[in-house]
Parts: C-alpha cells; structure tokens; sequence
C-alpha cells in the first residue's frame, strides 16, 4: 500500500507556531528554524557529509521520532518527523516511512507553518467504470509497494521558504509470536542525516518479560530471517532498561554515530526481540472494560510426528542462486527431521518427478541420504505446472494416510515452493485453488513459498489460507535458504492438532477464530471477544486438543473484577495516553478486522464478498483503521488551529487498578466451582496422609485400621506394588521437617512426591509433587497443579483441580486421588505435601502388595481379650461396645496384633475416622518390617515383597 498525498499551498513567509507542551523540543524547534543556528548544528557534521549537505536543495530533516507503547503485545506507534526550508525558495518535502504490513495506519496529521492537515478514514466507493474493469484484468503489481512484509506511506508537501514542516503518522499492530520471540521492528530511513533521531519503545507485559533483546540494525537484503550472525550487540547509543514487567528501550546515536552507520541516512531496522513468561495452562486471559483477549502458547510439550511432502520448483526460471539457495535449505531441513517423522520429494517444471513413487518414508540416514542426492540433481528446465505438482502431492500425501491408518494425532503438511506463475497445464488461477482444495479436502495444511517478482503472490496467499496453511514471500536478492529455513523452522515442530478454545455461549459474543487445526512450537494461538455478562464474577476458559497418544484438556475460571497485581498508573510512557484507548478492544477489532480480510480473500461468493467487505469497511470506520477498504483523505483543520502535537497514542489507564487484569495466575475466588470439584471425587477412607497417617478402610468389616510410620527424611516408601500382574506400581518419598514444641517426636515427615508407573499395556509414569506433574508415557508432558486440566491417552487419565488434588485413572479399572496441601504461612514444623487415597481397586490383583496394597483384598477379623487370656471373636454389631477395652485384638494372616481405638482426619481434615490403631511402626500388622517397604529410587518396582527391580 503505497499512500500518496500530494499537497500543494501557497503561503505567506510567517514562522509556525512551536510546541508550547514540550519546552526541549520548543527549544530545538526554534534552533532549528533559526538559519544561523543550523548552521552551527552542520559544523558538528563529518566534512565529507558537509559537503554532501551544501549541494542538497531539498529541506533538511531536523527532527525524526519514534514512540511506541507495546501493552500484552500490543503495539501503538508514532512516527515524528520535522522538516525545515532553509533556502530562498520553496521546496518539496517527502516524508516516507516503511510500516509493517500487517499493521492498521491509525492516524495522520501534519503542519504547515499556521495551517494544519488531518487525516480522515472514509470508506472506498465502489467505480466500476471502463478503466476500473480494465484495470482489473491486468494482473497485480508484484510488489504492490511491498517488501517482504512492508509497506511504505508516503506524503509530498511544498515548504515555502524559511518554513517547516511536520508530520505526525500514527499506526498499531498485534504482535505475532514467531520461532519462540515477539518481533518488534521500526524503520530508520530518514535519507539523509538527522540533527535530531530517537527511538523509544516501552514495553508491558504483566505475565513477565523474559529473552528481551536488540540485535544490531538489520538492512533490506537481511528483513525476516530471524537469525543474527557475527556481532550480536545493539547498535550504538541503545540504552535497555526492564524490571520484571517493564521495559524501555531507547536508540538516540547523534550525527557522528548515524555517519558511521550510513551516510545516506538510510540506516536500517531497529528491532526489539522478547517472550513472556508462560506454562502449559489455558493461558494468559486479559480483561478490560468489557472485552477479553486471550494468549495461549504452551511450553514443554513432546513434538507431534509429521508427514511432509517438500513440492519445489525447478522450472528453467530458477537457475543459478534461487535452486542453488533452494537445495542448500532443504539440506539442512533435511537433517532436521526426526525419526518418527516421515517424507517425500516432488520436483516439478512441466514435469512432475516424484523421488519416492507412491509413498512417504521414514527418516533414516539412508533414506536422508537419497533424498539429498535427489535434490542435488533437480536441474532448472521447462514450464510451471503448479496445478500438476499440488495435486500429485495432496495424492501422495492423502493415499499414505489412508493406506497407513495415521494416527489423527500427526501432523500432515505440503510445503510448496516456486519463484513463479502457472505457464504448463492449468493456468487460471481459479481452477488451480479449487483443484487444490478439492484435493486436500482438509485433510492436511499446505504452506507456500514465494521467490522473486514474478510469483504470484496473491495465488499463494489463498492458496495458504484456504488449506489452514501460512505463506511467505523473498524477494529475488535476498538470502533464499536462511529465508526457507526459518520458514520451516516456524512449522517444523508441531505440539498439539485441532486446538479448541471455548467459552460460556451465554458469557460471550463475537470470538474470533477460536478452532486450529495445528499449534507449532515457539508460535501463540491468540483469541478475543465481547463479554455479554459484566456482572458475572468469572469467564469459565476450556482448552481442548491432541498431543501424540493424549488427549488434553485444560480449564480453568478467570475472574473478571478482580484487582490487577500490576497496576499500571504512573508507568514511564504509558502515561500520556489520550482519550479511550482500550487496547484489548483494540486488539479484538484488529484481529476480527483481519478475519474478515482473509474470509473475503478465501471467498468466490458475490454476494458474500460484499457482505464480507461492508462489515471490515464499517468495523475499520470506527475504529479509524485503514484498510483495503477505507482510505486517508486530508482535512484542513482551520486558519488559526494549534500545530499537531505529539501526541503518543497509548492505552488510557483511567481506572485502571480496577478494571484492568493480568490473570495468568489469577483464580476466582474460592466458592462454588470449587466445592464441586471437590464434590465430585469419591474415594475410599484407604491412604496415606499427614505425617505420614496411614488408614485402612475394611467395608465388609465395617471398621477401619490406622497405623503411623515413623521414616527418615528421603525414605521412598513402597505405597502398592503390583508390578507383576496389574503393572502398576506407587512409591512415596518422605520429606523433613521439625517436630512441634513440646512434641515426644524428633520430627515430622511428608510426602513430598508421588511416583506412579505402569508398565501395561505401555510403559508409562507419573511424578507427582505440590507444585508440578511430570508424564513421560515416551513422550515427556509437564503440568501444573495450579491449573485445573485433564490428560487422556489410550490407557491413562490424568484429572487436575487446581491447587486441590490430581486424579489418576488407569484401564478405567484403577483409580488414585492425590491431594495437594499449600500452606499460605507455614510454621516452622509444616512443608508442603502430598496425601495418597485410593479411590477403586477393582484392576489391582490379589497378590498386590505396599503398605497400603497389601490389605486392598484380604479381610481382618477383631478379637476381645478376656482376662483369662481366652481369644473370643468379636460380631460386628458389638464393635461399638469394644471401643473403651484397651486390650482389643486384631487378628491379620494368623497373627494378632494389639490395637487401640483412635480418631484420625483425612481428606484435607474435612473428616474424621474411627479405626483401630496399631503402634509400633504397624508391627505384626504388615508383613515383615517397615525396611521392607523401603525402595531404593523412585521408579523402583519390587516384583515381589523383599524384592528390588528397577525400572
């Protein structure tokens, strides 16, 4: 988008007005305006770049600012620039500044001596007159005044003599997550030397900002690849600041220090690279005056298998450095895939060579080793038969996939490449897309690559977009293979497939995408919405998707008025902000905005395609967005209006401790959902808890039996052990702590972590402590209990009720419920642990043994000791009386055991226990002693009681 306002005024040789808001700049403003005294500013210039000065005849650029305010991603930037006319005549001023393409121009101002020019959004009238229609059927410039993902503005004036210039350019943007890093990136092309240059980005993320980083200026030929080499430091004059949260980054380099860099004043690209803290959750919810935005990118997830085929153009318009580039990169892709991966090659001109018939292979060094070879001989000859290759390749890819019975939790992908248009076979570009997407029939993703000028760009961008893929563009000089490499990188580690984010239907209105067929690691799935609902406490979050052999689903309840832990008022560059700049609304409209692009884009309905256009024309209308459907027409704002000021657009904080939230963390306030999470969970009275406390529940019986064991810190208790037949095996480990004043005790024992393992019908374990779950089934998974979740594979369930307890449920036949004990303030005696209950045992054998496995299928009888020592068996109906006799008996594989009638809470302390106590470290209760039951590592399975195997 190239925007051309070409203004031209006669005027009268009175000085503008300066800036009377900042006294430094209206200092500098009147130096500058002053001949005299920039003429002292040029002596400071190096002589050659004087020199250079003295022959210009255009006016001098005395000024050039940029001011960002990054918030949750975020971007508003404001773009700076005076101009001054120092000469006896008046001359052309153009400013020109390269923005991001994927951002929205949000306003634009600029003065001229007493006058001043708005910028107005209007919508585009429809024409469709003869050259309109004529128009249409030429085919699109290549570039359309981009370069690889930019666009550039530009504005003419005429500034009389002795006169300034200046212009105000206003733009935002959401941030994309991409190879791990948010990218940040302004333009510095001034084309000239600046008597005054700075940049100043400041930055709030409230999860935390981690990784921020400057790498030195980027030039044109290097845009995008995302990889520095050789000097890594920022440029110079770069100040970095940041806290936890905050961040402010400044690049100020006086004239010597622009010289050094680029004499022509185009110095480059300044760019600004950081992640935020996260973890495998729902993600980060915002909430601000009605509107929602959510971040979700989780972190410490197993990579999902791929199926790929690499489709690549070879056609005679790629010889020399593109198909040199183009082997070079898949060369090293090549070596990148992993051995549950598998692939395919397919070159193409006005053939179609397919290096593997009817078939996708594994990754094996031999296979790796052909393939490289293939591609080594692909030679440049021939047409462009894009239509011929892409159907081959949904062919191969979708015969494989039915022929092979593949897991739905891969990942199936094509990645396309041609520097190209159709010139073999079919050629019109409409038949092509619904060829391609009759082949596919979602079945899998297509990602296209461009190269060069004569690509059609537009063709492979539907082409992306219909097929859930991603497209990118390089331009002909720039470095192919590190521009296809990072490409790949972005897509080649796919964590999780058909993500699904949900929300209460009677909470919510008017979401944005909230279905995605893949999520790739180092990427961010962004979602946002109207809340209906402002007087509910909470917004309800559920997160559903795949990960190789599980099935996950996270959920958690975002609390909407809660106060935010990060209270923005009086945050360095955030506090200028003017008028009602809800930057989470913002966000939504963005994002719904370019939705709407893409739909209309993807559409081959008229009538849809209006319907498409006239809602992204009114919803960029109000927002003041420009768009492909709106464009920016000058206003004069009066004879004897105030010059623009800069005013840096940042998010108003009216308010903003009450109503603004960074929820990652965030609960709602404990109450009803919680209760019945807790409601729900229905477990027998047989665990382990406490010190440990150790209780026994017998229902036929109807008594229960407690017993304490007295351990050392780092003891590994033996819970169950059924290795041998069921599989499943649980163990404990014991941490310390002091004993409490006045106690008989050395000290006090927890559990500090649950290890379960089963080894049928797969290998898999389960690591457990208060504040993270590990789940290595093959494939290692990191949870954590302060998020409520569930994980489901094929033969384990794993249930989180955040910060409360994690249910474990095997074969549907076994089922473990841990609870999590937090304390807020400690005592000096107290740690944070964890309590083991049994909740079904019906899968467990009867040859289950452990402390607790033991007794799950054997019963035991109570006996009443007479004085004359004669042993009488004791009916259940008179238990009750036998509660006060100190000398009550338990009779356990023939051998009796003396025992005590004791109360014990379990659950939490919710209830209490009636049982029968054993003293002594359970002595004659168990089978042999309290060492038996000592494992000597967590993953230890004892096959049999007094044996030792490890795992």
């Amino acid at each position: 988008m190239i925007l051309w306002l070409w203004l031209c005024w006669g005027f009268s040789t009175s000085a503008g007005q300066p800036d009377s808001e900042l006294m430094a700049r209206y200092l500098e403003e009147k130096l500058m305006a002053d001949y005299s005294i920039m003429e002292q500013v040029a002596r400071r210039v190096p002589r050659q770049a004087k020199f250079l000065q003295r022959l210009e005849t255009r006016p001098r650029m005395s000024e050039f600012t940029v001011k960002s305010t990054i918030i949750s991603r975020y971007a508003f930037t404001t773009v700076s620039c005076t101009m001054v006319n120092s000469g006896s005549e008046a001359r052309e001023a153009v400013f020109e500044m390269q923005i991001p393409a994927a951002a929205f121009i949000s306003n634009f101002t600029m003065s001229i001596g007493n006058k001043t020019y708005y910028g107005e959004v209007t919508g585009k009238e429809k024409k469709r007159s003869s050259d309109d229609k004529a128009r249409d059927k030429k085919p699109p410039s290549p570039t359309d005044g981009r370069e690889n993902g930019y666009e550039t503005f530009k504005a003419s004036v005429f500034i009389p003599r002795k006169m300034q210039a200046k212009f105000l350019l206003h733009y935002e943007e959401l941030l994309q997550r991409r190879l791990g890093k948010y990218e940040y990136t302004v333009s510095i092309r001034p084309q000239q030397l600046v008597g005054r240059l700075r940049v100043e980005v400041n930055i709030l993320e409230n999860s935390g900002i981690v990784s921020l980083e400057v790498p030195p200026l980027r030039n044109s030929k290097h845009k995008g690849n995302g990889k520095i080499e050789g000097d890594v430091s920022p440029p110079p004059s770069t100040v970095v600041g940041h806290t936890k949260t905050l961040a402010k980054v400044t690049f100020n380099p006086s004239v010597v220090e622009q010289t050094r860099i680029a004499r022509n004043g185009i110095l480059g690209d300044f760019i600004i690279r950081y992640d935020v803290k996260r973890e495998l959750s729902v993600g980060d919810v915002q909430i601000l005056n009605g509107y929602f935005v959510h971040y979700f990118a989780p972190t410490d997830l197993p990579p999902l298998p791929k199926n790929v085929v690499f489709v690549l153009d070879s056609s005679a318009s790629m010889v020399g450095t593109k198909l040199k580039q183009t082997k070079e990169a898949l060369f090293t892709i090549l070596q990148d895939l992993r051995p549950e991966d598998h692939f395919n090659i397919i070159g193409f001109s006005n053939r179609i060579k397919v290096w593997q018939q009817d078939r996708l292979v594994p990754v094996t060094p031999n296979n790796i080793r052909d393939a490289k070879k293939y591609i080594h001989n692909l030679s440049p000859t021939g047409g462009t038969n894009i239509n011929g290759a892409l159907q081959t390749g949904a062919k191969l890819l979708n015969d494989y996939i039915a022929q092979n019975d593949i897991d739905a939790r891969t990942v199936s992908l094509i990645i396309f490449l041609t520097d190209g248009r159709p010139t073999v076979g079919e050629t019109q570009s409409s038949k092509i897309l619904s060829n391609t997407k009759d082949a596919i029939r979602d079945k899998f993703c297509l990602f296209t690559i461009g190269i060069g000028n004569d690509v059609d760009q537009k063709l492979l961008e539907r082409m992306a977009l219909e097929n859930c893929g991603m497209t990118r563009h390089f331009q002909e000089d720039e470095d192919a293979a590190s521009h296809l490499k990072g490409f790949y990188d972005e897509i080649g580690t796919p964590l999780l497939s058909d993500i699904r984010v949900d929300y209460p239907e009677d909470n919510v209105e008017q979401v944005t995408q909230n279905f995605f067929p893949n999520y790739f690691n180092g990427s961010e799935i962004i979602i946002a919405g109207k809340l209906i609902n402002r007087t509910s406490d909470s917004l309800h979050v559920e997160v559903t998707a795949s990960n190789s052999k599980k099935y996950i689903l996270l959920k958690t309840d975002v609390a909407i008025d809660l106060p935010s832990r990060n209270d923005i008022r009086g945050v360095p560059g955030l506090e200028d902000g003017k008028g009602d700049k809800n930057y989470i609304e913002r966000a939504w409209s963005y994002l719904t905005i370019k939705e709407l692009l893409n739909s209309r884009l993807k559409s081959d309905d008229n009538q849809e395609k209006d319907y498409l256009t006239e809602k992204a024309k009114s919803m960029a209308l109000t927002y003041n967005f420009v768009t492909p459907f709106t464009v920016l027409k000058m206003r004069e704002a009066g004879l004897h209006s105030e010059p623009p000021q800069e005013d840096f657009i940042s998010p108003s904080t009216d308010g903003i401790g009450e109503k603004l939230q960074s929820l990652q963390g965030h609960k709602a306030p404990p109450g009803i959902h919680r209760q019945q999470d807790k409601q729900r969970i229905k477990i027998s009275k047989t665990s382990a808890d406490g010190d440990p406390h150790f209780v026994i529940d017998f229902p036929s019986s109807k008594f229960s039996v407690c017993f304490n064991i007295d351990g050392e810190p780092g003891d590994i208790l033996r819970l169950v052990s059924d290795h041998k037949e069921s599989g499943v095996t649980v163990n404990g480990k014991l941490i310390g702590a002091p004993a409490p004043p006045n106690g008989h005790k050395k000290h006090r024992t927890y559990f500090s972590t649950i290890t379960i393992l089963s080894n049928k019908p797969e290998r898999s374990y389960l690591e457990i402590t208060p504040k993270r779950i590990i789940l290595d089934d093959g494939e290692r998974l990191l949870l954590s209990c302060d998020r409520s979740a569930v994980v489901r594979s094929s033969s384990l369930e794993v249930s989180i009720s955040a910060n409360s307890n994690i249910t474990v449920t095997i074969r549907d036949t076994i089922s473990f419920v841990i609870l999590i004990h937090h304390y807020k303030k400690p005592a000096p005696y107290q740690r944070d642990h964890l309590g083991f209950y049994i909740s079904n045992s019906k899968g467990l054998s009867s040859d289950s043994h452990g402390l607790l496995g033991q007794f799950l299928n054997h019963e035991v009888k109570l006996l009443q000791e007479s004085l004359n020592t004669s042993h009488q068996q004791v009916g259940q109906n008179q238990t009750e009386a036998l509660k006060p006799n100190p000398t009550n008996t338990l009779k356990v594989k023939g051998r009796l055991v003396p025992v005590v009638w004791k109360q014990r809470r379990i659950y939490n302390g919710q209830q209490e226990v009636d049982c029968w106590f054993a003293k002594n470290n359970a002595d004659k209760l168990i089978d042999g002693s309290y060492k038996d039951y000592l494992a000597s590592h967590p993953f230890d399975t004892g096959t049999s009681f007094g044996t030792i195997t490890n795992v």
